[in-house]
């Protein structure tokens, strides 16, 4: 099987995106079928082949104060579950945030999800230049969720047993260091539990090599445009998401299926 890059598009749609930047572009035959592979960062449009207009606004950092999320997937608080303000943060990387995203955003307990870069020097980053690798930063999600239904060492968990974290800066095809596997941690008690957790994991043998998960303390988040926020969701006939979301997703739901949301899908 060929290699699908997130960024994929069928041929007959390919050309038509106005304002993207191909780098590196070759064809790779399989089945007798020739696909056109595009290597390297590009921008992402609106995915609607009849206005493609280059919008790039550069991620602006957000406020890291727990709030309620507006999202209509997010998880409906009951009145047993903890208010916004007792909502906890994890900012977790661990390759394209697209997968990240799609598998938290089934978790039970976790309220909302929000997709974007950290970890880096160049402030206000846009896309295309976490993308070059040469900023430092990592693609990211940032995971709000009730600690009175779901742990932190829960979270991570999902987090190490959904990705490869054995690999240094790639996850599968996305190759960079804005793909590493990453934990930022907001206070000293995550810090704590991921080092354990990694440590536990190294001296069990779950990982056949090492874990090279980096385990820093959190900075600042800026949010990633709004067309890459619930990606999947929005997008799941994409061919990245059909390629690489989708088994990702299958194997969360299939492993963790006790820890599923009842609306999950």
């Amino acid at each position: 099987m060929a290699y699908i890059p997130r960024f994929w598009q069928p041929p007959t749609t390919i050309g038509s995106h106005r304002g993207r930047r191909f780098r590196n572009v070759r064809l790779v035959a399989t089945m007798g079928i020739i696909v056109i592979a595009v290597c390297g960062c590009v921008q992402q449009g609106t995915f609607d082949v009849t206005e493609n207009e280059d919008k790039s606004p550069v991620a602006e950092p957000t406020q890291l104060t727990a709030a309620p999320s507006d999202s209509p997937q997010a998880e409906r608080a009951s009145a047993t579950e903890s208010k916004p303000d007792d909502l906890e943060l994890a900012t977790l990387g661990a390759g394209c945030y697209w997968c990240v995203e799609a598998v938290f955003q089934q978790l039970r307990g976790v309220h909302s999800v929000e997709s974007g870069f950290t970890g880096g020097q160049v402030r206000n980053p846009s896309y295309e230049q976490v993308c070059s690798g040469l900023t430092g930063h990592a693609e990211v999600c940032q995971v709000r969720y009730d600690p009175k239904i779901v742990s932190f060492t829960e979270v991570l968990e999902v987090f190490w047993k959904t990705h490869d974290p054995t690999t240094l800066n790639r996850q599968g095809h996305d190759v960079g260091t804005q793909y590493r596997s990453a934990i930022f941690y907001h206070n000293e008690e995550q810090r704590k539990t991921a080092e354990e957790l990694k440590e536990k994991l190294d001296q069990s043998g779950a990982f056949s090599a090492p874990i090279v998960t980096e385990i820093a303390k959190f900075d600042v988040f800026y949010k990633a445009k709004e067309d890459h926020q619930n990606f999947y969701r929005n997008n799941p006939n994409y061919g990245y998401c059909r390629a690489v979301v989708q088994p990702k997703v299958d194997k969360f739901r299939k492993v963790f299926a006790d820890k599923l949301k009842t609306d999950a899908r």
